[in-house]
């Protein structure tokens, strides 16, 4: 009597392919694949006309409108007597084609019924460009 120890198909021969190399093969011709493919860009390049040199742009005319702290106004550090005055001057602004940028300062104490006055008048005359500067004296 003999014992048999083992699988009874220990002589059959094993047909499956090992693919193990074959993956390890093909990731590597990828990874050769992807780093010699050149970089592509996709920008059309243009020969575009040069214009004839133009003169420099000017600089803004700028005007300095100073809110005191008891709501006296200057315009480009010069007094404005009346409250009539400082529209006359805001409404020869207003009328110009290409308008001077306006820059409010108010003081740091001023009352804001003074600057909202200004910024108000400025409005309904119909200056366009204007700002409020000097904002850096109220981050204390």
């Amino acid at each position: 009597m003999a014992m048999s120890v083992g699988s009874a198909g220990e002589d059959d021969m094993m047909v499956e392919m090992n693919t193990t190399p074959l993956i390890d093969v093909m990731l590597v011709l990828l990874i050769m694949f992807i780093i010699t493919i050149p970089v592509q860009t996709h920008a059309v390049k243009m020969n575009m006309p040069t214009a004839p040199s133009a003169p420099p742009p000017t600089p803004p005319t700028v005007i300095e409108i100073d809110v005191d702290f008891d709501g006296t106004i200057a315009w480009n550090h010069e007094l404005v007597p009346t409250r009539g005055d400082l529209q006359a001057r805001l409404y020869r602004i207003a009328q110009q084609p290409d308008q001077p940028e306006v820059h409010l300062r108010p003081n740091k104490l001023v009352t804001y019924k003074y600057v909202a006055m200004v910024m108000a008048e400025a409005q309904r005359l119909g200056v366009t460009k204007i700002g409020i500067v000097g904002n850096e004296q109220f981050m204390n």
